[in-house]
């Protein structure tokens, strides 16, 4: 994470302790504060046509050979989450497969959360992702690099951006996530629709990737078959252990 990231999160989080909600510390940079105007009527709307509540959970799913950021929600107390709204990545950098050191160009592929909110970013406003994870730092080479986000604008190395009209729907629906108490608001990455078809177009795209893959299969069926968040922890090797509910 660079210094300025570090110390705009520091500074949100001081304000926060301060006794104010996030979405009001959010508020207070122009920018956020402009999103909400120009979008949250529109996706209240959306939400009420969905049978969505104000009161949800957020998750995201983004498909780097689709180019496709889904945004899934799920009212308080429901088991299932419902796709809402799906946004179309505008501009992408590397190939398909993990992203395992710094300078890579890599999208990361696997299994993450949002760590960063940064109202001030140059790229409108970005969600940061807890690149490296575990898994990241077992299995990467040397320095692994970071600031991996979901952005505005159109330019990207290694990151997921989604132009400035986009990323201030999807930076406000975190807000709101957050702000509902939803302390971990998961980001899965995939290469691509992790279905039969998928899987023989990845095996004959990069097959010393086919072991990784598989293994992240098992989350992107326990999340397809269950509309549920699967549960996992990482063993020694860096692979990714699936736990039944």
């Amino acid at each position: 994470m660079s210094k300025f990231i570090s110390l705009v999160f520091a500074l949100i989080l001081s304000i926060q302790l301060s006794g104010q909600t996030f979405k009001a510390t959010q508020q207070k940079a122009s920018r956020v504060k402009a999103a909400y105007n120009e979008k949250w009527d529109e996706l209240k709307s959306d939400l009420k046509k969905k049978g969505i509540k104000e009161n949800f959970e957020l998750f995201m799913r983004v498909f780097k050979e689709d180019k496709i950021v889904e945004v899934w929600l799920k009212s308080s107390g429901e088991p299932e989450f419902k796709l809402f709204k799906s946004y179309t990545i505008c501009a992408s950098s590397g190939e398909l497969g993990p992203k395992r050191q710094q300078g890579d160009g890599q999208v990361p592929e696997g299994f993450y959360n949002i760590a960063v909110f940064n109202p001030y970013s140059s790229y409108h406003l970005s969600l940061g992702i807890n690149y490296p994870n575990a898994s990241d730092k077992i299995v990467g080479k040397g320095n692994l690099g970071g600031d991996i986000m979901i952005h505005g604008s159109c330019v990207t190395i290694g990151c997921m951006p989604l132009t400035d009209t986009y990323i201030k729907e999807v930076y406000i629906l975190c807000v709101e996530a957050r702000n509902n108490g939803q302390q971990t608001i998961p980001v899965h990455i995939f290469p691509t629709k992790m279905d039969e078809k998928g899987m023989s177009f990845l095996s004959e795209t990069n097959s010393k990737q086919l072991n990784f893959w598989k293994n992240i299969k098992i989350g992107y069926d326990y999340f397809e078959q269950k509309k549920q968040l699967p549960k996992f922890s990482v063993d020694k090797a860096g692979k990714y252990v699936f736990l039944e509910k």
